[in-house]
């Protein structure tokens, strides 16, 4: 096992030292410590997005993890308005009103948009140990067959779109978890390796946790898997919106939409969110078929379990 975790180690800092990115999105989680931790000798720079007004996780992990690598960090506090005006920016580029992916994807939307402004070109991201390393909560409540099933489904429909956002701001993203090379080590190796426990807790990315425990804060390697929403705290858009929305004109716009346009709306959120979708593209289009979406009859993507267009999950 020893072995194998030094060979995973030597070849994801082989893999991580050829990017030239000089900036890193960084949250102060598991997957950016450790390609900041790799780095760290090539001049990297740190960007961290911390709401003004909700609560965030990453805050303290992202200054933790800094000071200990001794990186430069810059926080980047937002306010409402931003975090407004980056959904609205979000939802334009990524075309779909899904609660769930706008509410993390304005993260890198507005990192990238501050990095645009210093004119930087290059960033380096953790996108992608998720879903290579079984990362998400979700899978280590699955037992060995299931979880092998599921990486390889997740494999054909992983999409990042911080790399769509990026692309449309004229920035490169440098991906070293989905470095084919990478994926090929790690389909050798055995579930426990993958997911295992630690003081009877399950952990997804295990190798790496191991590949990197002596390097990092404890804190930092056994941190449990935490959405970019809850960690820079646009999760607190939810709640904000149920607040200011009330049921008398939820329940009336619902109404009128799903006459309309045949979509169902089934938050506050989503409703700000469909507006704006709405506004910059017209309904969505529908589909009869049976792969389309029962919420808005967009067409599902072949082996996903949730819509991309709207975030109706399950789709059953």
């Amino acid at each position: 096992m020893n072995e194998t975790i030094t060979k995973l180690r030597s070849l994801l800092e082989e893999v991580t030292i050829q990017y030239d990115a000089e900036w890193i999105g960084f949250s102060g989680g598991l997957d950016s410590s450790i390609l900041a931790q790799i780095k760290k000798g090539q001049n990297l720079n740190a960007i961290t997005i911390i709401a003004k007004d909700f609560l965030g996780t990453d805050l303290s992990y992202s200054q933790i993890v800094a000071s200990h690598i001794d990186i430069p960090l810059e926080l980047k506090y937002v306010s409402i308005n931003e975090m407004l005006n980056a959904v609205e920016g979000t939802i334009k580029i990524l075309k779909n009103f899904n609660d769930i992916e706008i509410r993390n994807s304005i993260v890198p939307y507005l990192y990238l948009n501050a990095l645009k402004e210093k004119n930087v070109k290059k960033v380096i991201t953790g996108d992608g140990a998720d879903e290579i390393f079984a990362g998400y909560n979700f899978l280590i409540k699955k037992n060995d067959d299931e979880i092998l099933d599921e990486l390889k489904r997740i494999k054909k429909i992983m999409h990042f779109t911080s790399e769509q956002i990026a692309n449309e701001l004229g920035i490169s993203v440098q991906m070293p978890f989905i470095d084919k090379d990478i994926m090929k080590i790690v389909e050798t190796l055995s579930i426990d390796l993958l997911v295992n426990k630690k003081d009877n807790m399950k952990f997804g990315k295990w190798i790496l946790r191991k590949a990197f425990e002596n390097d990092l804060p404890s804190c930092v390697i056994w941190r449990e898997k935490t959405p970019m929403q809850d960690g820079a705290g646009s999760a607190g858009l939810t709640k904000m919106f149920a607040s200011i929305i009330t049921n008398d004109i939820f329940e009336e716009k619902i109404g009128k939409i799903k006459d309309e346009d045949g979509v169902t709306i089934r938050t506050k959120e989503s409703l700000h969110y469909y507006e704006l979708y709405k506004n910059q593209f017209g309904s969505p289009k529908h589909y009869d078929e049976e792969i389309s979406c029962p919420d808005c009859n967009t067409i599902i993507i072949s082996n996903s379990k949730f819509c991309k267009m709207c975030g109706k999950f399950p789709l059953t």
